[in-house]
């Protein structure tokens, strides 16, 4: 079976539709990703990737469940609509894909305390400032070794960043140390990442820089959407005021 890219996404839009996913809204909408699904007739199946999510949604297809865009890393996360779905992922990819839990997050901002945000960006350590991500936080993140790349490396370059991410940093005289940033952006928002230096954890900055990354979009009227990789992420969420959804299944598959 040929897979083929779709570029008229009202075509995919109807296999999506009930899905509460910012990185899908990307997607659908152009802001960012790439869509595929068999080819021949309307499409009954498909598979949005963004960044390091490939999103599979209406009939389970074998040929789509393993499915490896041009350019794709060694790491991705299979998000299965539904369970056959998941069925189809573990036949195509075996012991490759681990099955584990992630937290999805209404949303809204009706649990948002501005006033509380304000205070939680306010509560750093001494020794430690706030700043806008701007280009030399960028470069920052892009050279480091430990996981800061993700606060800005879905954007197509610095110029990309600069014009439609947004992001706000944590710096110890001069040096990246923590971030919260636009994984991914849509119309009306982005979706969070925050990232901590290892020899830095523990220490509040991870909540203080989503606070103020929090505070920014609800000042320029977006949506920061949170998604929690772990109990973790997820209890950071919660303190900062999203209210939970639901947990759900993805797969982490090392090619």
């Amino acid at each position: 079976m040929k897979i083929i890219e779709i570029k008229n996404m009202e075509l995919l839009a109807p296999l999506f539709a009930h899905w509460q996913e910012t990185m899908i809204w990307s997607c659908l909408e152009g802001s960012m990703g790439q869509a595929f699904a068999p080819a021949g007739g309307a499409p009954r199946a498909a598979l949005l990737q963004v960044a390091d999510f490939c999103f599979l949604a209406g009939e389970p297809c074998a040929e789509l469940a393993a499915w490896r865009p041009a350019g794709a890393g060694d790491f991705s996360i299979l998000a299965p609509q539904h369970e056959g779905w998941a069925a189809a992922i573990e036949a195509a990819w075996g012991q490759k894909a681990r099955r584990c839990a992630r937290y999805a997050f209404h949303k809204t901002a009706e649990g948002f305390d501005p006033a509380a945000l304000a205070r939680f960006a306010a509560a750093l350590p001494p020794g430690y400032g706030l700043r806008p991500m701007g280009r030399e936080e960028y470069r920052q993140a892009l050279a480091s070794g430990w996981g800061a790349r993700d606060l800005c490396a879905q954007f197509a370059d610095e110029r990309d960043y600069c014009r439609r991410g947004l992001g706000v940093a944590v710096l110890q005289e001069g040096r990246l140390v923590a971030g919260a940033s636009s994984y991914t952006v849509y119309r009306g928002g982005i979706e969070i990442e925050i990232d901590t230096h290892p020899d830095h954890r523990r220490r509040g900055l991870a909540r203080a820089c989503g606070a103020a990354l929090m505070l920014e979009c609800l000042k320029r009227g977006l949506y920061p959407s949170w998604d929690a990789q772990n109990p973790a992420s997820a209890a950071l969420a919660k303190s900062l005021g999203y209210r939970f959804d639901r947990e759900y299944p993805v797969y982490e598959v090392r090619a």
